[in-house]
């Protein structure tokens, strides 16, 4: 086995996998940009109701995972578990993530070839 080889397994050992894109994946509630489809800030959350965006994307799409923002309370986000559960759609709470502006990620499993922006911009959307 060569020293480089070894330097990494040790490296591995003692700190762990390298992790891609690390501040993108602490903003996205542990995915990246790339396979977002919509992202709402935890004001948006708070808002009574659920965005139609949200209803829809969930309808539309069979690869969508949902991450919820774990510093949020259940009754903030519960709207939006009861939409996932509704259209079959796995979820995440993600609670090691606490600086995020974001409460909720509709993601998929691989990158999407979209345009357009990932966002509701609206008088709640505080980034």
């Amino acid at each position: 086995m060569s020293k480089n080889k070894l330097e990494e397994i040790i490296q591995h050992g003692i700190y762990g996998k390298p992790e891609l894109l690390p501040e993108e994946r602490k903003l996205f509630l542990g995915t990246i940009s790339e396979r977002v489809y919509l992202a709402l800030t935890n004001n948006q959350v708070r808002k009574r109701g659920i965005y139609s965006e949200a209803e829809t994307v969930m309808k539309q799409n069979k690869d969508v995972h949902m991450y919820i923002n774990g510093s949020l309370s259940y009754p903030s986000y519960s709207n939006y578990v009861q939409a996932a559960n509704k259209s079959s759609v796995p979820f995440t709470i993600v609670n090691d993530n606490r600086e995020s502006p974001l409460g909720v990620v509709l993601a998929a499993s691989k990158a999407l070839d979209k345009q357009g922006d990932l966002f509701i911009e609206d008088d709640d959307f505080d980034m």
